[in-house]
């Protein structure tokens, strides 16, 4: 096992053609403009190196990913930031080689978006799931808007969008946010077990196929975080916003104005 890159925030090391990149940001793993940005500048780097054939995209702390820190003022408050951070975003959904998320705890809001970066997602059953936004009093971001239904269908998208509810990792399973489904002690050595699979095919053919079934992905991204910002600009002029981030800083029910 090597180490490879220096990465704010993230470390990463290969072996046996997998690279594991491990996301250590706290115990909820939130991102921001910056922690984006060097993910993408690793999927990139990686995308050149022989060595790497698949990539393992996994965090410490309890959660995957709990998005942005909109309790703590944290990048997304901002259009010129949330601009930014979509830029990014389409940068992480234009890497070549496949991915392989381990959603050890909670993926929410655009920490769902992240997770949703990946070809595939490993989970157990601690593993949750949410679209927060609503809850939020904003429009989903992150591309949600296309890949979400795309997964688990426009209902099933629909009502994880309205409800901002938190689907379990049984029920992930079911739905098809996760691919495979083990007890939380397993779920490293089932990842790595599929990421060799994976390793061991002809990797020109895997990234040839991978292009193929992903064609036009980064640009229907592109398009879809355009429109969820321009909806966001607005939203984020609304009492409702400030009631939810509100709300959520104090560990309550909302109580939306609708204003």
């Amino acid at each position: 096992m090597v180490s490879f890159g220096s990465y704010k925030n993230i470390n990463v090391t290969i072996e046996n053609f997998i690279a594991t990149v491990e996301m250590d940001n706290g115990e909820l793993n939130f991102f921001d403009l910056e922690t984006l940005s060097f993910l993408a500048d690793c999927f990139a780097d990686l995308d050149k190196e022989d060595d790497c054939r698949v990539l393992l995209l996994t965090s410490t702390g309890k959660a995957f990913s709990a998005g942005a820190d909109f309790k703590g003022g944290g990048a997304g408050l901002d259009n010129s930031s949330r601009a930014r951070l979509y830029e990014e975003a389409v940068r992480l959904f234009s890497n070549r080689k496949p991915i392989i998320a381990v959603v050890n705890g909670a993926a929410v809001g655009g920490g769902l978006g992240l997770a949703l970066v990946s070809d595939f997602r490993v989970g157990c059953p601690q593993s949750r799931f949410s679209a927060n936004f609503t809850r939020l009093g904003i429009h989903p971001g992150f591309g949600l808007s296309y890949t979400l239904p795309r997964l688990v269908g426009r209902q099933n998208a629909n009502e994880m969008f309205f409800t901002g509810r938190r689907v379990k990792g049984a029920e992930a399973k079911e739905m098809g946010l996760l691919d495979r489904l083990v007890p939380p002690e397993e779920l490293l050595s089932e990842a790595r077990a599929f990421a060799r699979e994976i390793a061991v095919s002809a990797p020109l053919a895997v990234m040839s196929i991978r292009e193929t079934m992903r064609a036009g992905l980064p640009a229907a991204i592109e398009s879809s975080t355009n429109r969820e910002l321009s909806e966001q600009d607005w939203l984020f002029n609304t009492e409702d916003i400030s009631e939810g981030v509100a709300a959520m800083g104090e560990r309550r029910e909302p109580g939306f104005s609708g204003k």
